[in-house]
């Protein structure tokens, strides 16, 4: 089992990089997180590590952002049960091999497996090679009244593994300058893996790989619920 005191960026980078896959942020579906406290709750052991203080040494909320500033193989994006987690280069073709099972996304369009809005949005993201998530909504021509439209269709082409977070970025004025909040930027796992990762994908057959996900889980957490790691895996 990787469970381990977490008391900085280092310890949990480290911990990541060994367990393969984490939940974001606590751990209530029950699988497993490096972190295994929310936001709002305690954690089990003292620690100097609280959410949402901006410290980019022990704030869990910046190393989302850190790991894919500073890395290029650990992907951050809404992954698991439709929430926030980590994936590894070296488990990725293993998700891959599962949720894309060597499609393309115009194939499960056609199949009826992706909507049309979400379709809409990974056109523009490929389109543009990268975009922020308000650029994302004008040029694939959502509005306000789309908002709830838009964040589904967003987590359905992440859960499935054809977009994901690759930074962020502050929107510009006229004049040139940034302002406000920095906003999400998202591109396709094909840009942010490479074609190594995707070719590694089609060599392993997806009932494989479930099995070795499962596997890695048990160690990780001897007590996750079968019918959940299943739900963790295939998204």
């Amino acid at each position: 089992m990787i469970h381990r005191e977490i008391r900085s960026y280092e310890d949990f980078l480290e911990t990541l990089l060994e367990a393969g896959f984490s939940m974001g942020g606590g751990n209530s579906e029950g699988i497993y997180s490096i972190i295994n406290w929310g936001w709002n709750q305690s954690p089990p052991y003292e620690t100097p590590i609280t959410w949402h203080t901006g410290s980019w040494e022990t704030d869990p909320w910046e190393w989302r952002i850190r790991v894919l500033d500073e890395r290029n193989d650990i992907a951050y994006s809404k992954l698991f049960f439709k929430k926030s987690g980590f994936i590894t280069k070296d488990w990725a073709p293993l998700f891959l091999a599962v949720r894309r099972n060597g499609r393309t996304l115009e194939e499960e369009y056609r199949d009826g497996l992706i909507s049309s809005p979400a379709k809409r949005i990974y056109e523009t993201i490929v389109e543009h090679i990268s975009l922020p998530l308000h650029s994302i909504k004008e040029l694939a021509g959502f509005g306000k009244e789309d908002k709830s439209l838009f964040d589904r269709s967003l987590v359905e082409l992440q859960m499935k593994l054809y977009v994901t977070m690759c930074g962020r970025k502050q929107k510009r004025s006229l004049k040139g300058e940034e302002y406000g909040w920095s906003s999400t930027v998202f591109c396709s796992t094909e840009t942010f893996w490479g074609a190594d990762v995707f070719e590694e994908a089609a060599k392993i057959k997806k009932e494989d790989a479930i099995k070795q996900i499962t596997e890695q889980i048990l160690l990780l957490n001897p007590n996750a619920d079968s019918k959940k790691i299943i739900k963790f895996i295939k998204g």
